[in-house]
């Protein structure tokens, strides 16, 4: 059973999304700010955080910022804002998903579901399942992504994104295709978020020198010989 940390100043939004939680068969707990927030993350080490924009104390954004120092526990933010300058901000701080209030519980359920499709699972008796290109290498069952032997530690999006292109490492993937790879539910992903997310996968590797992802200009994405 996964435990969720419900974020949210508003009680009334917090019993929405507990309820419909609880419902679905996942465990949570609650907090009401962002201070309590990270004394409650580091206490009980949840498996998803659905994370309001808006806090007393510290916004949403920060405490995505301080977490992903450390930690690549899937983040679902939650805002009355609608604006894309706000998702975009979110997704280029480390959160995996953006949902707008007021949302349908189902959907959220349905988002909370798929982010947890693409985060870590257990590792099964067989054979690790194992895809490598070059320098790169994903172990999909401990949800590891390695360059040269080096770990990078990546959000459950941006590891769904990199295993897409390894899938067929010569395929060019729209934006639309390869999130469409990289998401577990129907959708509608802007060019701007799709970027913000590649953006960020790059940077990772660009800090230890490497470029997987070359880009084909009014066609999308590609994985690169990775050399």
């Amino acid at each position: 059973m996964a435990r969720i940390l419900i974020v949210d100043d508003d009680p009334a939004i917090r019993d929405v999304v507990r309820f419909a939680l609880v419902k679905a068969g996942f465990e949570t707990i609650e907090a009401e700010n962002g201070r309590v927030a990270l004394e409650i993350f580091a206490a009980a080490a949840p498996d998803l955080i659905v994370l309001d924009v808006t806090l007393p104390e510290l916004d949403g954004t920060e405490i995505c910022r301080r977490i992903r120092h450390d930690s690549t526990v899937p983040i679902l933010f939650l805002s009355s804002r609608d604006e894309e300058i706000d998702r975009v901000l979110g997704l280029e701080l480390g959160g995996d998903d953006y949902l707008v209030k007021p949302f349908s519980p189902r959907e959220l359920v349905a988002r909370v579901k798929a982010v947890l499709r693409r985060g870590p699972v257990t590792p099964s008796a067989g054979p690790a399942m194992i895809l490598s290109h070059g320098a790169l290498t994903l172990d999909l069952d401990a949800v590891r992504a390695c360059w040269n032997g080096q770990e990078v530690a990546l959000t459950a999006t941006e590891f769904g994104i990199l295993r897409t292109l390894m899938a067929r490492p010569g395929k060019v993937y729209s934006r639309d295709s390869l999130m469409d790879g990289a998401y577990s539910v129907d959708k509608i992903v802007s060019d701007r978020t799709i970027d913000s997310h590649v953006r960020r996968l790059r940077a990772k590797f660009e800090a230890i020198g490497a470029a997987p992802i070359e880009t084909l200009h009014g066609l999308g994405y590609k994985l690169a010989p990775c050399r």
